[in-house]
């Protein structure tokens, strides 16, 4: 399994920009005050399933071949992986099957389902759930698409720091979550191929470190998966992604669930914009190491917005 070379990304781009228009990318002079840099938001939150991961469905689905489309798709997700595939399977006439944990984010198994995808409740974690749906790829002939060894996947969430690139060249750091990676990996590779000088750092929770443990340790390991941010919840790193950030990444940080809530927070404050738990980590992560990037101008990517009324309470309330 190769990653993708940048001209896959391009024909990515042109791939995506028939369904997608580009997200904004905003500046925030209060989120400057906070963080000492000048600071541009990635907004991936407007994206019509409210996260970036729409954009290598999209990819991956325009491209499958016709028996492929034919059979169906099955995919394993917390949610906005899933909802990627939901999406892109309707755009495209595809079956779609989704497995989930039992416990997943109810407002993204509805949006699921909303696109036609039958949704399987299995498991009490994402792990459970994919070795589930692994399961029934094989008994029922379905296109199994992994939610991160996918080269056309990581393809497709590469353009996102294309358009960074193109909009803002001058931008020194990109800030990106990490549960899967293919994120993270895409903008390693974008800025290795276009802007050497730039310099990407990957953000998980604490409480979920699995990705950085392997991206620290230069092999893929398993760890506790206890973070409420079901975005960055991953209990084994994925091999693609990591290969890529073994190569490339620049830097990995890990902050606590505390400092995420504290970051959902602030970007309804200060960026009047919601936030999911993931999508907040790099804002979490850019206060963290406030002092290296003191002066710079970074881009922080607000991977996704769907966040459960019930999740934004308890943010709030504390």
């Amino acid at each position: 399994m190769e990653a993708p070379t940048l001209v896959d990304i391009l024909k990515a781009r042109q791939n995506v920009a028939r369904y997608l228009p580009r997200t904004p990318l905003h500046h925030y002079p209060a989120l400057d005050e906070a963080v000492g840099a000048t600071v541009w938001v990635k907004h991936e939150n407007y994206q019509p399933i409210g996260a970036f991961k729409v954009r290598g469905g999209i990819n991956l689905m325009s491209q499958l071949p016709p028996g492929e489309r034919a059979s169906g798709v099955i995919t394993a997700s917390t949610g906005n992986h899933g909802q990627s595939v939901a999406y892109a399977a309707h755009l495209f006439g595809v079956a779609a099957t989704i497995v989930v944990p039992a416990d997943a984010n109810a407002v993204k198994v509805e949006a699921m389902r909303s696109h036609g995808a039958q949704v399987l409740l299995h498991g009490k974690d994402f792990d459970e759930a994919r070795e589930h749906c692994e399961r029934l790829a094989a008994e029922r002939g379905l296109r199994y698409i992994h939610a991160g060894n996918e080269p056309l996947l990581v393809a497709g969430v590469a353009t996102l720091t294309l358009e960074i690139i193109e909009e803002r060249p001058e931008t020194e750091v990109i800030v990106v979550p990490v549960g899967g990676g293919s994120s993270a990996a895409g903008a390693c590779l974008v800025a290795g191929a276009l802007s050497p000088g730039l310099r990407v750092i990957g953000v998980q929770s604490s409480a979920a470190p699995a990705a950085f443990r392997s991206w620290e340790g230069k092999r893929l390991v398993e760890d506790k998966m206890e973070t409420f941010a079901e975005g960055l919840a991953t209990r084994t790193a994925f091999a693609l992604p990591q290969q890529v950030l073994w190569r490339l990444l620049r830097d990995f940080v890990l902050v606590s669930d505390e400092a995420i809530r504290r970051a959902v927070v602030l970007y309804l404050e200060k960026a009047k914009t919601l936030a999911e738990p993931a999508g907040a980590a790099p804002l979490a992560a850019a206060l963290q190491l406030r002092h290296q990037l003191a002066g710079k101008t970074i881009a922080l990517v607000l991977s996704g917005g769907n966040i459960t009324p019930e999740q934004l309470r308890r943010v709030l309330t504390g």
